[in-house]
């Protein structure tokens, strides 16, 4: 039987600190909207929303991207990340920022509005294969051979310190929640909130029911291979969630709950009416959770949720 590590001590809220005191100059601190829950048909207390789809690339993703790039040594060849577009954008983003050439692999279902940001960035951009997997492995290859500086998109203890720093800037913001709903692909994002807040309030993970990674694991025992498709398969797809992450998760997550492609699309389609927020799917999916009613609060809960992603292929909701 696997037996899953402890959390890596390097995973400590004093490197959390650290590290968002270095990549601080580069990153914006987002910010927060409190709405009423009625204004999406839900009752109970208002619920604040962590804006990380302001973030830079339109993702939390630079947070990793500028720790990986300020905290490791950087060689001449650069650096290389596999991505479902988000992590890529990120990662391009951060290497025009600070002069350094980097390739980026995307999966086929990356979508369109991903792939023109890191074209944009000016990196080097190769599409290989229909999942992220894939991309993963020819990434690895073109590490190989060239001597670039591979920069993961979760299982990497400096993408995880970055990560980290959206909680400690959350908990600056709203001292007061009592419950942090978190959208979970690799669980680069829900580790690193978790190294920060160690069990200091309720965080709930949520998936997809067509790539449910930490539900896997948690039941499992340790990371396992899980489905990995539906409408948010650029972001939250990525087979398995991280050997690193997973400890943390194990001990200050909450529970994962899981939500269809339907109640994505309609979190999406709420946040835009309502806000004017343009959430990608994997973006939405926390939101999803509540409108679902695939987590319900208590009537006084005070409830935070992330809106992590903004590059939506399409806002097109009908009439």
């Amino acid at each position: 039987m696997t037996t899953a590590r402890e959390p890596d001590p390097a995973l400590s809220r004093a490197r959390i600190e650290a590290t968002e005191r270095l990549i601080r100059p580069h990153v914006r601190r987002t910010p927060l909207i409190e709405v009423a829950s009625r204004d999406f048909g839900l009752a109970g207390a208002p619920i604040t929303l962590k804006l990380e789809l302001l973030q830079h690339s339109a993702s939390f993703k630079p947070r990793g991207a500028f720790a990986n790039l300020l905290l490791r040594e950087v060689p001449a060849a650069g650096v290389a990340a596999a991505s479902g577009g988000n992590h890529g954008a990120a990662v391009a983003y951060a290497a025009m920022t600070l002069g350094i050439p980097a390739t980026i692999f995307v999966p086929s279902v990356a979508s369109p509005a991903k792939i023109e940001r890191i074209r944009a960035y000016g990196a080097s951009l190769v599409v290989e294969g229909e999942r992220y997997a894939d991309a993963l492995a020819r990434c690895d290859r073109w590490v190989a051979e060239t001597g670039a500086l591979d920069i993961h998109a979760f299982e990497q203890i400096e993408t995880l310190l970055g990560q980290g720093s959206v909680g400690l800037e959350l908990e600056a913001q709203a001292p007061a929640v009592d419950t942090l709903l978190v959208a979970v692909g690799g669980g680069g994002l829900i580790g690193g909130i978790a190294a920060w807040y160690r069990g200091r309030v309720k965080i709930i993970g949520v998936e997809p029911g067509t790539a449910p990674t930490l539900y896997r694991a948690l039941e499992a025992g340790h990371p396992v291979d899980a489905e990995a498709g539906g409408i948010a398969a650029d972001s939250l797809a990525p087979r398995r969630v991280g050997e690193l992450m997973f400890p943390l998760a194990r001990d200050f997550v909450d529970r994962v709950v899981l939500v269809s492609d339907e109640a994505i699309r309609r979190a999406q389609e709420s946040l835009w009416r309502t806000l004017r927020l343009p959430a990608e799917p994997g973006g939405a999916a926390a939101f999803a959770a509540l409108l679902s009613g695939a987590y319900v609060p208590a009537p006084s809960e005070r409830v935070a949720v992330l809106v992590c992603g903004g590059n939506p292929a399409s806002l097109d909701f009908g009439a």
